[in-house]
Order: C-alpha cells, then structure tokens, then sequence
C-alpha cells in the first residue's frame, strides 16, 4: 500500500512534528509514502479570495504531480491542504470549462490533469484502511489513563463529509478509544479555531480558542488531540495569551493525533516530535502492559 504524499507548507515547517510522526506511524504500518516532487502551497483560501482560476490551477498543479507519480491516491495531512484538494478535483471534476482552463493553464508546466486522484486524510487510511483492529494489534503499548478530547477543528469535515459525520465526527474519538484513551465528550470539537484571525483579528480568535479549551477542560481532558497543524498552533501556542485576556490557567497538551499514535505503537517519543511541544504530554500517562513509561 502506497500514497502519494504531500505535505504542503505546513508540515515542512511549523508543523514539522505532524509531519514527523505520520511517516514513523505509517513506517511501522507499512503504509509507504511517495513524496511528489516540487510540490507547491495549496494555496489554503487565500489564493481563492483573489481568483478562483489561479487558485485551482495552483492546486491541481500537485494532484498533477501526485498522478504522474503512479499512485492512486494522494495523502494529504494538513485539513486545508486535504480540504482545497477536494475541492479542486470537485471543479475538475463537475465543470468542463474548468477543466479546460485549469488544464490550459498547466500545460504552461508541460503538466495536464484530465482524471482526478483521490485525495485521503491520514485518518481515514489509518481507519479505513488498515483498521482500529489491527493498529491495536500491532500496538505494544496502551494510552490507559490519558483523558483525551479529539479537536477535529472545522475543515475536515467540511463542506462535505468525505469519510465521517459533519457534526458529530468519531473517527478519531474510536481509534484513540480503542488504543486504551479515555475520550471526552464536549461540545467544541468542531469548532473553528479561527485559523489566520490570530494575526488578523487577534481578539477574536483568542476567545474562539478560549471556548475550545475551556470545553475540553470542563470535560476532564488532560490532552487536545488535532489533526490540523494550524488548529494544534492555535490552541497550544496562544494559552499565555488567553490566560492573560480571560483570567484563565490553561496549561492544556495539544497534541497531533499521529503522536499519541506513534506512542501507542511503541515509537520513540523524540522520532514523533514530542521533544518540541511546549506543553509536555504528561509522561506518567502512557503505559505498557500495566507498567508506566516515562514520554
């Protein structure tokens, strides 16, 4: 089992941890990820604000790439890398003219995409396609004793459920369960984090952000687990922030689904980008065969 992988901005630097442990989990699943080459930005929404053309021909510049690498379908990490992908493959998909002009526009590169590639969320392979069963099997250790609430942010299922419910999304909530987590239920998992707000319209974003975690709080959750790389920046980099703004004491764990995966997989903590949060995973947590084991 192969995919094309693109990690887009994100992952090749802020974000580098998400990107660390989704190859180390994939590696130990013996799931292979093909790097398409020259990959560019996705162009996120920003591209799309200016011009609807420019940006989709951006994007289908990578599912051209991806195409020609052989495979059949293409992994993408990030929710707004995964979310434009979609999309554009929608516009090549259901539009002719579309089609027509994004193609023309990447014959430029000596580039074309007249048949989409799926594009695929690391969850939903690691769900759907190895399976809870077996990552559980292959998994020597146990998340028992971490209460963890699963932040699924707002793009992800959005605006189309591609592999989980809009509103009520479980992947994430089934696989951390079975791992041995004790998963919370709140009501902010998919909420909105604010995305870029935080440098736009700082205020606002720092009280969406306070909701998120004062839900998962009010919970019983000890870790936020995400799997979106501008999410994880947003709600654990800001709490100093929001402490000050809200006269809060946050001081939550937010951690990439992958890493609490790759732990549970047995996969050295500092390989999974551990070493780097700015709120430790509480190390007391993960155990193995009953016995504790230091992160």
């Amino acid at each position: 089992m192969e995919f094309a992988y693109y990690p887009g901005c994100s992952l090749d630097s802020t974000a580098k941890p998400y990107d660390q442990s989704c190859r180390e989990v994939f590696k130990v699943l013996d799931i292979g990820l093909k790097d398409i080459d020259d990959w560019n930005c996705c162009g996120a929404t920003m591209y799309m604000s200016v011009d609807n053309l420019v940006a989709y021909s951006v994007s289908a510049r990578n599912l051209a790439i991806a195409k020609q690498s052989g495979c059949k379908e293409i992994c993408a990490p990030c929710s707004s890398c995964y979310t434009i992908l979609q999309k554009t493959n929608k516009y090549v998909e259901w539009d002719p003219y579309a089609r027509s002009m994004i193609n023309e526009a990447l014959s430029a590169a000596n580039l074309s995409y007249p048949e989409t590639i799926k594009v695929r969320h690391p969850l939903d392979i690691l769900v759907n396609d190895i399976g809870i069963e077996e990552i559980v099997r292959k998994s020597p250790y146990r998340l028992d004793g971490i209460k963890v609430a699963p932040y699924y942010g707002c793009q992800i299922v959005r605006p189309e459920p591609m592999f989980d419910d809009m509103d009520n999304p479980t992947t994430m909530d089934r696989l951390l369960t079975a791992l041995g987590a004790e998963v919370v239920d709140y009501p902010a998992k998919v909420r909105c984090c604010g995305g870029m707000l935080m440098t736009t319209y700082t205020d606002v974003a720092l009280n969406l952000n306070n909701d998120i975690i004062s839900s998962a709080v009010e919970a019983g959750a000890e870790v936020i687990a995400t799997l979106c790389p501008l999410c994880q920046m947003n709600v654990e980099s800001y709490q100093s922030q929001i402490n000050a703004k809200h006269g809060t004491n946050h001081n939550m764990p937010t951690a990439f689904f992958t890493q609490l995966v790759g732990l549970a997989l047995g996969i050295n903590p500092k390989l999974l980008g551990l070493d780097t949060m700015l709120i430790p995973v509480p190390s007391r947590r993960v155990k193995a065969n009953g016995e504790g084991v230091t992160v």
